[in-house]
Order: structure tokens, then C-alpha cells, then sequence
């Protein structure tokens, strides 16, 4: 899990917004179902106030009576039975049984006009809901403050209950509509998927461009990406051009100079001709890497081919077996005929030529050129009865300028240019020893590359 992912910011977001959004909902819904216990409270006691206000009567000393027994509910037979009356004049205080001892709390804001509830601590330090009113009678007597007060726990206690069945039920929610957000983000996301694969394709070759975007939202990003690699492009041409031209251009001083140099060194100046020799050789091998390196760019910004690898290794064979040291080798070619290399042809006969080359130098009777292909991929392995190179030697040979060897010519880039063009080609190079005890040299390349 990636947290600098914008899936997972996402989805992080998402499930906080939604679990946020449920502890609001949950809040007010608790507080909604409290407010409607409260309603269905006041509607019943306001029906049991009436009752009591119907048999209701005052003495000829002003002192409440009741004409018959209004409510019977068990709950104000019991001393604190949680439901309560109270009837109070000037004369005296008229009350249930569930009272026993205790009084309900005098009101400052009882009316004639209607029913009021409110809260407050009643007997026995119990909170209740008091419903009030004041009643007259007659006309003639006192008014009546008529009360009614019922215990706050029931209410509490149906409002906890519904909490926590709510919790649950909003818990399950959020597991839902969070899975639904991952569902969403993963949809929404997936065109992104294909961009990372259209990206590689554009950083390995400056003439790739992403395709059209199948989102409107994603085109521009797209137009703008694609507008940098045209510019990467014109200055990537430009600069190997140049290079190229460059290089180029140095041959004829360079020819120049060595024509000196044979001047010089006929005419006795043997130490400043061995001085400009050395200068041309570095001189010579810069221009030759330069040369390789707009070689190498060639094939990164080219499309990619198929070229059939035995009649390749064959042409070469053909060519080294008219030189000095390729006319004392015995070549064997175990190509199929059917082996196909993921490069152009003359790029597959530069990669193969370089390392043929150096092994037909360093044989000394034979040379063998094996192809094989599996579920893996193809490989190439030429083979030499040489003298091989040592293991801590290996990374030298194919670094670009190094040559083991200083006693014979050469600038020290082929197996470099070879190295280079196999992996500009999504394919690597392995050395190990060969069957006749000398130099084993084995390009491959994965599946997908051929």
C-alpha cells in the first residue's frame, strides 16, 4: 500500500468523508428520534391532563377535589412509580399516591392557554418531564395549577437503545459505501492504467507519442506530453546531427595529421611522430565513439524489426573467412533456420560482427555461433577456443573505450557498440567460458522483444 498513491488518497478520502458524514447523520437522527419520543410524550400526558381536568372540582374553600378517579395507571399507586399528578390552589396541594412525600416543582411559566412541557428534577432527585397548565373551575373560585410529570429515564433509555442499533446499522453503511467508493475510484482510474505502459514506450523512443486520450479530462495532460517529446525529439536529431557532422568533419584533419606524422617519422623525427600518433589514436577512437554512440541513437529512435539470424551469422562468416586470421578458423553455425533477432538487419550484422571479430582474433582453431529460442525468449552465443578473459576482466572488455589487449589496433568499441545495441533492443549480455575453454559471449532477449 502506497500512500503517496492517488488511488489510495482517494479512497482515504473517500471512506473519512463518508465516515464523517455518517457521525453527522447519526448525531442529528439520535437527536430527531429524542425530539419525537418527547412529542408522543407530551401528546399522551396532554391527554391524561385532560382527564384529570375533567373531574376536577374546587371545595367551597377553594381547595382542589376530585369528583371521580381519573387515571389508572398502576404507576401512581407506587410511591416513585415514575408517573406523577399534582393539583395546587392557594387552599392546599392535591397529589398522587406515587408522590408520597415529595412535591413537584412550583412553575413560573405555566398559562391558561395551552399545555406546557418542560424539564426538570423532581421527587427523589429523579429528572422528569413536567406537563403544566393552569385550569379554572368556576369563574368565581381560584384557578388550578394542574401537573403532570413522568420520569426522563424511559425517554433516555429508548433514545440509547436507538443509538446504538443506528451505530450499528451506519457502521455496516460505511463498510457499503466505502467498498462503492473503491469500486468508483478503480473505474475511474483505470484509463490511467494504460498511460504508464504509453510512457515507457515514450522513454524509450523519442519517436513514440501517447495515443489519444479516452477521457476529455486526460487530452490536454496528453496534448502537452506529447507537444515535450516532439520538442525532445527535434532536439535529440539535432544534437546527434550534429555530433555526426562533427565527427565527420575530423577525418580529414585527422588524415592531414597522419600525413604528417609519416612525414615526420621519414624524416627521422621519430619521437614527434610516436607524440602525433598517440594524439591521433585518442583523437580517432573520440570520433569512433561518437560515430557509435549516433549509431546506438539510430536504433532507439527507429521502429523496430525482425531480421533472421543464420543468414546474417553466414554473410559475416563469409567475410572473415578471407581474412588473415579467419582463414585458419573452423566455424559451426547451430542457428535454426527460423530464429528471428528483435533488430534491424544491418544493426543485428553490427552486433554480431563486433563480437565474430574478436573472436576470430583470439581463436585459436574454432568458433562456434549457437541460436535457440524458448517460452523465455531467443538467444544468440558465439564461442571461441581461446584464451579466454578472466572473470574480474569481464566489465572492462565491454566498456567503451577499454581494450584488454594493447598490442593490437583498434579503438576498443566493439564489444561496447555490441553491449550497447543488445540492450537498446531490450535484450542483455552474459560472458562465461566457452566449451573449447575460451570466451563464451550470449545475447538474449525476452519474448516480447522478438
Amino acid at each position: 500500500m502506497k500512500l503517496g498513491s492517488l488511488r489510495w488518497r482517494l479512497l482515504f478520502g473517500a471512506a473519512a468523508a463518508i465516515l464523517l458524514a455518517l457521525a453527522v447523520a447519526w448525531l442529528f437522527m439520535t437527536l430527531l428520534f429524542e425530539r419525537h419520543l418527547e412529542r408522543r410524550l407530551q401528546t399522551e400526558m396532554e391527554r391524561d391532563g385532560q382527564r384529570l381536568a375533567a373531574v376536577l372540582a374546587l371545595d367551597p374553600a377553594g381547595a382542589a377535589t376530585l369528583a371521580a378517579e381519573p387515571l389508572s395507571d398502576p404507576r401512581l399507586q407506587a410511591p416513585g412509580g415514575g408517573f406523577y399528578w399534582q393539583l395546587t390552589t392557594t387552599a392546599r396541594t392535591l397529589r398522587s399516591r406515587s408522590l408520597w412525600d415529595q412535591v413537584l416543582p412550583p412553575s413560573s411559566s405555566a398559562t391558561a392557554e395551552n399545555w406546557k412541557l418542560r424539564h426538570a428534577t423532581g421527587p427523589f432527585d429523579e429528572p422528569v418531564f413536567v406537563l403544566e397548565r393552569i385550569i379554572s373551575p368556576d369563574a368565581d373560585k381560584p384557578a388550578v395549577l394542574v401537573q403532570l410529570a413522568q420520569d426522563a429515564a424511559t425517554v433516555s433509555s429508548a433514545r440509547d437503545e436507538f443509538g446504538r442499533e443506528l451505530a450499528v446499522f451506519l457502521g455496516v453503511l460505511w463498510l457499503v459505501l466505502s467498498a462503492a467508493a473503491w469500486l468508483q475510484v478503480t473505474l475511474g482510474l483505470r484509463p490511467l492504467v494504460g498511460i504508464r505502459s504509453d510512457l515507457d514506450r515514450l522513454r524509450d523512443s523519442p519517436v513514440a507519442r501517447l495515443p489519444a486520450a479516452r477521457l476529455a479530462e486526460i487530452q490536454p495532460l496528453t496534448d502537452a506530453i506529447n507537444a515535450m517529446a516532439e520538442a525532445r525529439e527535434r532536439d535529440v536529431t539535432r544534437g546527434r546531427q550534429r555530433a555526426a557532422d562533427l565527427a565527420h568533419g575530423l577525418k580529414t584533419p585527422i588524415a592531414a595529421l597522419e600525413a604528417q606524422s609519416r612525414r615526420a617519422r621519414d624524416a627521422g623525427a621519430t619521437e614527434a611522430a610516436d607524440g602525433l600518433d598517440r594524439v591521433i589514436s585518442s583523437v580517432r577512437s573520440a570520433i569512433e565513439a561518437e560515430l557509435a554512440r549516433a549509431r546506438i541513437a539510430n536504433v532507439l529512435g527507429a521502429p523496430s524489426g525482425r531480421t533472421h539470424v543464420r543468414p546474417a551469422v553466414e554473410q559475416l562468416i563469409t567475410v572473415l573467412e578471407h581474412t588473415d586470421a579467419g582463414e585458419k578458423i573452423a566455424f559451426t553455425v547451430e542457428v535454426p533456420d527460423d530464429l528471428c533477432a528483435p533488430l534491424r538487419a544491418e544493426d543485428l550484422a553490427e552486433l554480431l560482427g563486433a563480437v565474430l571479430e574478436n573472436a576470430v582474433r583470439y581463436a585459436n582453431r574454432r568458433v562456434w555461433v549457437t541460436g535457440a529460442s524458448d517460452k523465455s525468449g531467443i538467444s544468440v552465443t558465439i564461442e571461441d577456443d581461446g584464451p579466454g578473459i578472466a572473470t574480474d576482466q569481464t566489465r572492462r572488455a565491454f566498456t567503451r573505450g577499454e581494450r584488454l589487449d594493447q598490442t593490437e589496433a583498434g579503438s576498443g568499441l566493439g564489444l561496447s557498440i555490441a553491449s550497447d545495441l543488445a540492450e537498446a533492443t531490450g535484450g542483455h549480455v552474459t560472458t562465461t567460458e566457452s566449451r573449447g575453454g575460451g570466451l563464451s559471449v550470449r545475447f538474449s532477449w525476452p519474448l516480447q522483444g522478438t
